[in-house]
């Protein structure tokens, strides 16, 4: 996932802010709201994945996409052995018909994909201009969410064009891995705070029966909390779904990037959820990263040849919602 616009976030190394930061509950995304608050996305991987997004009608008829009550399912194919010259393994995209800006978002998430090929992600981005504008990456959930190939722990990235930075430390639990946020440099890796325990992201995740992920976004710092379902400090108003939130009771922020070398007020804008799977692809697909993770053989191959092993790529998501 790729930006060029500049980014900016600040550090909450400063003192709270004398103002409580309360938010109101703006959309409640959850089950068969997300057939109408978002849109299925059958468009071209722009990350050049081994997938075929497909659109709403036939996520639903292929029950790839399930939406009932407090459950959104959305899985790739898993029966298909796929012809290599044909279109990839069928999968889900979705981006929420709203932008936001200023805004908390909190993802209530049971169960995410996991397998090796798998790249899920749940982020934010600008598609009216993408990939010319910042990307956040939260979740697994990158600019909340996102990872690869199973591996662990989860991290919370920017992706920006030059002149971006952050510190190498902050008042947050994650460790940052990278400093630079450039597209241009290290990779396209981005600048990005690691979690601090393995079940942020993958199996693990998945054993601990998922978690909350709630991002802040201010015009003055982004801040990422994490927590796994059954945490003891998960604050109430998140677990419950409050009507509001107060995030100046929220305790040390997992990740925190900060505007002291950005400038978050000129250079975000208006920003899509997307929630996504795509398989191999840029990041997955690397032969370093696929084969480092302890897959065999090429992506491609894998997934073209194994559906079965992606049973188990699949999100299973309670609810998301948007505070403002």
């Amino acid at each position: 996932m790729i930006g060029s616009t500049k980014l900016a976030f600040v550090l909450a190394t400063i003192a709270p802010s004398a103002l409580a930061a309360t938010y109101s509950l703006s959309d409640n995304h959850v089950g068969a709201d997300f057939l109408t608050s978002f849109v299925h996305q059958a468009i071209a991987d722009p990350t050049h994945g081994r997938v075929n997004y497909v659109d709403q009608a036939t996520a639903v008829a292929k029950n790839l996409t399930f939406a009932a009550g407090n459950t959104l399912i959305m899985r790739a194919d898993d029966f298909a052995v796929l012809d290599p010259a044909g279109p990839g393994r069928d999968s889900v995209r979705i981006k929420s018909v709203k932008t936001y800006t200023t805004h908390v978002s909190v993802f209530d998430i049971r169960h995410m994909p996991q397998g090796c090929g798998s790249w899920p992600a749940a982020w934010e981005v600008n598609e009216a201009v993408w990939p010319n504008v910042a990307l956040l990456d939260t979740l697994v959930l990158n600019h909340q969410l996102e990872g690869v190939n199973d591996v662990s722990p989860n991290a919370m990235t920017l992706h920006t064009s030059a002149g971006c930075s952050i510190p190498a430390t902050g008042n947050q639990t994650g460790t940052t891995a990278q400093l630079d946020c450039d597209v241009a440099v290290n990779g396209n890796a981005g600048c990005n705070v690691k979690a601090p325990t393995n079940d942020s992201y993958g199996p693990a995740f998945n054993t601990a029966g998922g978690g909350f992920y709630v991002m802040e976004r201010t015009t003055t710092f982004i801040k990422v909390w994490f927590w796994t379902r059954n945490a003891p400090d998960v604050p109430a108003d998140v677990r419950n779904g409050a009507p509001t939130l107060n995030t100046d009771t929220f305790p040390t922020p997992t990740a925190l990037f900060p505007n002291t070398q950005c400038d978050i007020a000129s250079h975000f804008n208006e920003h899509n959820i997307i929630i996504n799977l795509t398989f191999c692809g840029d990041f997955a697909g690397q032969p370093s990263i696929f084969n480092g993770a302890g897959c065999p053989g090429d992506c491609a191959t894998f997934v073209n040849q194994n559906p079965k092993a992606f049973e188990n790529a699949f999100w299973d998501i309670a609810a998301v919602r948007v505070y403002a």
